[in-house]
């Protein structure tokens, strides 16, 4: 289990259903005890509310770039990321107890499941139809509730257990692995380590884009990555995720933010890559 810097006490809700990728990431993060499943509409006012200490969402990964969760916590008035989780992820063939390998003829998953997974599926089960779910728990849980065993489901063997399902065959993905990041979004920013990250908000013209970028050369503060969101006021404007070594309170980003107040921190927590 990853330790937090930041106080692990407390309800942690996560994008559900039970048995997805990022249900695995908060056994992984916090353990079993007090672990709760719920829509993004739902995770999300509930965070924004109060009514939870913590969130646990994914917003990017190494083949798609942005999630389609990562636009609505920025539009969250108010966010504190204390935790970013990266994690390779792996996937098993998940069936009903009984269900043999040529008995398959329908295979759930994410969409990007479906794509690592590709190369195997057309190897050993090329004629079967591949529907794509919103998660890997949906995926299992669409096999759980039919009755026949000609279905099946890509995602992590967590799915497996809660569903009553049976791992038929482990390690299936042979396509571009997809690293996939999640954000913990809590309350109270974690110190500063030897070793931070900081997720900056910013939404400037196209013309003061390169000034933006110049303010960070200037202070001497390393870009990691920079995301590029619809400012949803214009096509001359943009919100930019922009991801810098340091913390938020060490001097150098901290005299950058002074003089800059137009940058919005959106949290500092330990880098984990």
């Amino acid at each position: 289990m990853l330790t937090l810097t930041a106080a692990t006490a407390g309800k942690t809700c996560y994008l559900g259903p039970a048995g997805s990728w990022t249900h695995q990431a908060c056994l992984e993060l916090f353990g079993p005890s007090d672990l709760a499943p719920m829509s993004q509409e739902e995770l999300l006012s509930a965070y924004q509310s109060g009514n939870i200490d913590r969130a646990c969402l994914p917003v990017t990964t190494s083949l798609v770039g942005a999630t389609p969760y990562l636009d609505p916590i920025l539009d969250l008035p108010n966010v504190r990321i204390v935790a970013e989780y990266p994690k390779m992820l792996g996937y098993s063939l998940l069936v009903r107890h009984g269900a043999r390998l040529e008995d398959i003829r329908e295979v759930f998953g994410h969409p990007v499941a479906l794509d690592e997974v590709k190369p195997w599926l057309d190897h050993r089960l090329p004629q079967v139809r591949r529907t794509a779910v919103a998660s890997g728990g949906a995926a299992a849980q669409a096999v759980a509730n039919s009755e026949a065993l000609d279905r099946a489901s890509i995602g992590p063997r967590i799915g497996a257990a809660i569903y009553g399902l049976g791992s038929l065959v482990a390690g299936i993905e042979e396509g571009p692995h997809n690293v996939t990041r999640w954000w913990v979004l809590g309350r109270d920013m974690p110190r500063p380590t030897e070793n931070d990250k900081t997720s900056l908000l910013a939404t400037v013209s196209d013309a003061d884009f390169a000034s933006l970028l110049a303010s960070f050369a200037g202070a001497r503060v390393q870009i990691l990555t920079i995301y590029e969101r619809p400012a949803k006021t214009g096509l001359d404007s943009h919100r930019y995720l922009i991801e810098v070594a340091g913390h938020a309170q060490t001097d150098s980003l901290a005299g950058l933010l002074r003089k800059r107040p137009d940058i919005r921190v959106l949290g500092s927590y330990p880098r984990r890559y």
